[in-house]
């Protein structure tokens, strides 16, 4: 076959357009096929609200509806009654004028500046399949808006349907929800780190951790790492050998889970790794946990203290971010930020700490840390089983008695 065919650069950059074509027509489809699944959830909620179903047609109007779907398309997805609730409560949660116009406004934010800002740019196909993601989504979304009545809010679009789920039965207000459902689209959310997210609360904590940023960065990478970083970790997934625990040992607990760190961190960290060495002035020195964020395009140096925040701590991580800054980072990177993590904080103390400091820092808290100790050993677990067994045994025979 080679013989049949010349391989130039004209066919190269026809080759190389042909697949980007593919590429923009798999993420339209993609986009299409949610549009009209979400609208199709969408309306058929409403319908479920405004016919006023229950009242009109019986308590078991729903159970009716599913039975009668699944029995027209036997292949479909998403027919189930307890499906076809989630629809209506959709509705239901975002049905008042105030809540459409909030998330109208959601969809003309996406796509925006900020938005490619949030994305980044290091990976330029991802970054265009997105942004035609977007542009697809505004413009079917306009054009089900006109169709509808304005009624389908066009981010919905964006955001698959389990993922709505989620939000809807785990958020108590409009602000929350529409805050995950943004999370979901900047940040292409699965279904498991949305749940991550709203399970770590990050919709109270994410923006207000103690910090100087405004002063330090430019006024869009100083909300970005607010966004970012979170005010409070939560360190469950990791366990110590007693109260009395050290930084070292509190450090070796979460590495030995770099997976469940880095969720709990947060989209976009990539681990560097765990006492990172930098020399200065001939002297070795070593950085507690080292990351670098995709979006952000900046290390951020991580200092564990499992005590309280003290002032002299500020000095030594501006001391980290400094030589970072100095040894690690390119003319690529952004600054780099500083990110202590302690176990409790006055905020007073922190902002005081940080006058006369001219490197970008944050300090936030941690909880949940498990304690060894405190555990019941495999023993005690099953004398507690064999216990439970005899009460039940017991229990048993006194009612078969009655």
């Amino acid at each position: 076959m080679n013989g049949l065919w010349i391989v130039d650069a004209d066919y190269a950059t026809w080759i190389a357009e042909v697949k980007q074509r593919y590429r923009s027509a798999q993420v339209k489809a993609a986009v299409r096929v949610n549009v009209e699944k979400m609208l199709f959830n969408w309306q058929l909620g409403r319908d479920l609200v405004q016919k006023k179903a229950e009242e009109r047609w019986g308590a078991g109007v729903v159970e009716q509806v599913s039975l009668d779907l699944k029995r027209e398309f036997p292949n479909a997805d998403g027919f189930s009654a307890p499906n076809l609730w989630f629809m209506k409560k959709w509705y239901l949660f975002y049905s008042s004028y105030e809540s459409k116009q909030k998330l109208y406004q959601v969809g003309r934010e996406i796509g925006e500046e900020k938005l490619q800002q949030v994305i980044g740019e290091s990976q330029l196909i991802v970054k265009q399949n997105i942004t035609k993601l977007h542009q697809v989504g505004r413009e079917i979304g306009e054009e089900k808006l006109h169709q509808t009545g304005g009624e389908f809010p066009s981010a919905f679009a964006l955001v698959p349907w389990r993922h709505h789920v989620e939000i809807i039965t785990k958020c108590k207000t409009i602000e929350e929800a529409i805050f995950y459902i943004k999370k979901t689209i900047e940040q292409g959310l699965s279904r498991d780190a949305l749940i991550n997210c709203i399970k770590a609360n990050l919709y109270e904590h994410q923006g207000k951790i103690a910090n100087n940023f405004a002063e330090h960065l430019p006024a869009l990478q100083s909300s970005l790492v607010q966004e970012v970083l979170k005010e409070n970790y939560d360190f469950g997934f990791a366990t110590v050998e007693h109260e009395l625990y050290n930084e070292a040992e509190l450090e070796d607990s979460l590495t030995k889970n770099v997976t469940d760190l880095l969720l709990e961190m947060g989209t976009g960290f990539a681990f560097i790794g765990r006492q990172k060495e930098i020399v200065v002035g001939g002297r070795t020195r070593k950085i507690d946990l080292l990351f670098y964020h995709i979006r952000l395009r900046c290390y951020i140096v991580c200092e564990l203290k499992a005590k309280p925040f003290e002032p002299e701590f500020a000095g030594k991580l501006n001391y980290y971010v400094n030589a970072v800054d100095e040894l690690l980072k390119t003319d690529d990177d952004n600054p780099t930020i500083g990110l202590l993590v302690c176990s409790d904080l006055n905020k007073t103390d922190v902002q005081w700490s940080f006058k006369g400091i001219g490197t970008p820092m944050g300090v936030a808290t941690y909880n949940n840390i498990k304690i060894k100790d405190a555990l019941p050993s495999q023993e005690k677990l099953a004398e507690r089983v064999q216990l439970l067994q005899k009460e039940l045994q017991e229990t048993k025979r006194l009612m078969d008695k009655i």
